[in-house]
């Protein structure tokens, strides 16, 4: 198939048009770099380095069979700051690739969703029936382009599929997790074991969990990947299939230190500091619905492989 990524350049969307390629597909990849990196452009992709909203319709027109949509905006404090930011790049942006898909008869869509869009959730693990309560607009900017997927895919034929998860983690051979802000905690506590950062902050020692850290689901980036390759086989013309991905286990921030020291052979020095406002004791993903309709399985679920992915990669990527 010949496939549109958007946001190929970032984290997920490279090791995904990555994987595309591997599997004998002609993919063009669409990122303007504001948060990508050109040299993570897989070989054998061909590069559009321009904004999505403007680029999208006069690329669609040559014909694709479908596309992956990973570009956004995705900081949660930044969403909270500066709203218009997030309400601009992922929800308007969205539409407009939405208009051109129509437009050019594009017969599929991937969306990269998230678990965001769930807020605290009622149970653990999060099935796709959970309430949508996100509380803060990256979650709810997300949320808004689910159901406007929805109605296009209802009103003109579309075969759509939206996937949810939480943190992912690892690396994909020369593809991995590089960010100019860096919030998730992984690649945080490699940076202390890297020495570019004295110490990794732990918010909170006094959680309901078996350790009194957060519990949180972490998938590996190439089992993720894997997903959209799936929802790309299996989209159904008229339908939008929502499905979340989880590891089906979550891991606690001490386990993750834990699992980085041993990895590293780093000492990591890490600090108990005030719980953050707002944040849930556990998450994690059910993924009963993805196993069944797609077949599809986390293949690499262990925390130590994807530390020493992401460990590997950040080695060589400083």
């Amino acid at each position: 198939m010949k496939l549109l990524v958007t946001g190929g350049a970032g984290y997920i969307g490279s090791v995904c048009a990555a994987r595309l390629v591997e599997f004998g597909h002609e993919v063009v990849v669409l990122d303007d770099l504001t948060t990508g990196h050109a040299d993570a452009v897989p070989d054998g992709c061909r590069f559009v380095h321009a904004d999505v909203a403007e680029a999208a319709g006069p690329l669609l027109a040559e014909g694709f069979d479908g596309v992956l949509h990973f570009a956004a905006k995705s900081l949660v404090g930044e969403s909270m700051q500066d709203p218009a930011r997030y309400w601009s790049g992922n929800v308007l942006t969205s539409l407009l690739l939405l208009d051109a898909i129509r437009a050019h008869g594009i017969p599929r869509l991937v969306f990269s969703s998230t678990a965001a869009v769930y807020g605290e959730p009622d149970q653990v693990p999060i099935p796709e029936s959970a309430p949508t309560r996100p509380t803060n607009t990256y979650g709810a900017s997300k949320l808004a382009v689910d159901h406007a997927i929805t109605s296009y895919a209802t009103a003109y034929g579309l075969a759509a599929t939206s996937l949810r998860y939480f943190n992912v983690a690892g690396a994909h051979g020369r593809f991995g997790e590089r960010h100019a802000t860096e919030t998730h905690l992984i690649p945080l506590v490699l940076q202390v074991a890297l020495g570019q950062r004295p110490q990794i902050h732990v918010y909170g020692a006094d959680w309901p969990t078996d350790d009194g850290t957060c519990v949180r689901d972490y998938i590996h980036v190439t089992d993720l990947a894997n997903a959209h390759l799936l929802a790309l086989e299996h989209a159904t013309p008229g339908q939008h299939r929502i499905y979340n991905l989880g590891n089906g286990t979550g891991f606690s921030v001490r386990q993750v230190i834990d699992a980085c020291r041993r990895i590293t052979g780093q000492p990591i020095p890490a600090e108990v500091v005030a719980r953050r406002p707002g944040d849930p004791a556990t998450l994690v993903a059910a993924s009963d619905r993805a196993r069944a309709d797609l077949g599809w399985k986390p293949e690499r679920p262990g925390l130590d492989t994807m530390v020493t992915d992401a460990w590997t990669f950040a080695r060589t990527h400083t």
